[in-house]
Order: structure tokens, then sequence, then C-alpha cells
């Protein structure tokens, strides 16, 4: 968002409210700044930065992606897209598209990696309670690691 426009839309406010209604640190708003990640800053006759309501959601959306595995080059692409407004509309659907797939991709892993820890935890309650060792159960095989390139296109 450009800094008129950001200004525009409610009373601004310092870094250390950001902070605040974010629940993020000051060290942290600052980094993620300084990565190109947060739009439409604009700054007091003091200098100091000024931000409106929008960069409290912006940056909840920006900490998901950082959290979901998107990475910061990517997330400067869809931030750098989305300082030109509607004309990139599809092209930020079709990335926020395409990183859903790979977080359902890692969604699926983990379940099967969380279904393996659940079986041996049974194994070993099953082993405590009958003082014997129990059968092994073999695991599901891993699947093919992905490749990068393939399927989902990587922006």
């Amino acid at each position: 968002m450009p800094a008129e426009e950001a200004t525009k839309r409610g009373s601004p406010f310092h870094i250390g409210e950001l902070a605040k209604r974010t629940g993020r640190t000051v060290h942290a708003i600052r980094w993620y700044e300084t990565q190109g990640l947060v739009p439409g800053v604009a700054r007091d006759e003091g200098g100091r930065r000024l931000y409106v309501e929008l960069h409290v959601d912006w940056l909840d959306l920006m900490e998901r992606l950082r959290r979901t595995g998107m990475s910061i080059a990517e997330m400067r692409e869809y931030t750098a897209l989305a300082l030109h407004g509607k004309t990139t509309l599809r092209e930020r659907r079709d990335m926020l598209a395409a990183h859903r797939e790979r977080v359902n991709e890692t969604i699926a892993e983990w379940k099967r990696a969380l279904s393996l820890v659940e079986r041996k935890i049974d194994f070993y309650d099953e082993w405590m309670a009958s003082g014997h060792r129990p059968p092994l159960v073999a695991a599901e095989p891993l699947p093919a690691p992905r490749k990068r390139g393939s399927g989902a296109t990587r922006r």
C-alpha cells in the first residue's frame, strides 16, 4: 500500500502501538520492514514511523506466511505485487494458491510423521503395561522427496 494511501486509512500510530496491537516486538517489526515486507509506512515530522490499522493485518499475514514456510523472497515478491494494486490480483491469488498447496503437502507429511510417533508411544505403553516387548509395527513408507520446480510453480 502506498504511504499516502496508508495514512488515509485510520488514525496513524507509532511502532510501540503497532507492537502492542500485533503482539510482536518492536525489533521484529523493524526486521519485517528491513526485509521489505511492510509497505506504506509513512513518517511524521520527527521522522518516526507512522502505521495504520492496515499494517496490523499486513503483519499478521506476513507472520502467517512465514510460519507456513513461505520464503522471504516470495514474501517480498508478494509485497511488491500488492504495491501494484488491482493489476496484480491474479498473480497474488495464484501465488497464494501455490503456497496453500505446499502447506497442505507439509501438513500431510507432518500427519504421517505424527502417526509414527503415536504408534511408538503406544508401543512403549503396551511394553510397560505388559512387561514384554511387543512386536514392532512397520512404519508407513516415506513418500518420494519433492523436486523443486515440479508441480506447483514456486515464485
